[in-house]
């Protein structure tokens, strides 16, 4: 009989508890799927933010003259977005690739006043002006904001090696004499080398111009930056 009385009252009180606390455990339930939702929300836009171009840093200054004989610097590019390259026009294997990928380039961005191109000579001593207007001229370049820059040997080096840190050098134990990376450096309106992040968050810092997935990238990113 007692152990009756005390199934009933344990009964009792947990009908009372759940009559009390039940309704509280659903609107815990349901402020805690807002309270997420608003986690959610914020994680998004911070991966919006996040996919903004990294800004590496100020690109080096640098005075050359072009195919023209004209005095070309990095102050005649202000308030544009240009990409740079370090070829020589007698070279016998990446560069012919890189002009095809840089042509892409200029034919989606034709005559946008607010875009150029450098492409920077290291073979300054058989690369003239008239040789490089030459190889303009061949390639189909159409662009006059596309650039063929040349100087004294050493200076372009350092411009490419410690300025942009893009390798170039001599070397006479390679085809052509010359050695050189297959990168583009991307330069934003205000001078600073800008890139996109790769799949693990970290800042490409160049785009590969021997690929059509780096001539891609690299076009999406001018469009990004000609719109700041």
């Amino acid at each position: 009989m007692f152990k009756n009385k005390s199934y009933i009252g344990i009964s009792f009180i947990i009908l009372v508890f759940g009559i009390y606390a039940i309704p509280k455990i659903i609107e815990r339930i349901q402020n805690s799927s807002v309270v997420k939702a608003d986690r959610l929300d914020n994680v998004s836009t911070a991966a919006t933010k996040d996919e903004k171009l990294v800004m590496i840093g100020p690109a080096p200054k640098f005075t050359l003259t072009n195919q023209n004989n004209d005095t070309i610097s990095n102050e005649s590019f202000k308030g544009k977005v240009y990409v740079v390259e370090f070829f020589f026009t007698t070279c016998p294997s990446i560069c012919p690739k890189m002009n095809q990928s840089m042509l892409l380039i200029e034919k989606k961005f034709f005559g946008n006043p607010n875009f150029g191109i450098a492409s920077i000579t290291i073979d300054p001593n058989h690369d003239t002006a008239k040789v490089l207007k030459e190889h303009a001229e061949f390639l189909g370049v159409k662009s006059t904001s596309w650039q063929f820059l040349r100087g004294d040997q050493d200076y372009i080096y350092s411009i490419a090696n410690k300025g942009f840190n893009l390798y170039a050098a001599s070397n006479s134990n390679v085809a052509g004499g010359f050695e050189h990376s297959g990168l583009f450096a991307l330069i934003d309106k205000d001078g600073n080398i800008r890139c996109r992040k790769d799949d693990y968050g970290n800042p490409i810092l160049y785009y590969d111009g021997l690929e059509k997935k780096g001539v891609r990238d690299i076009q999406q990113d001018i469009s990004i930056l000609l719109e700041e």
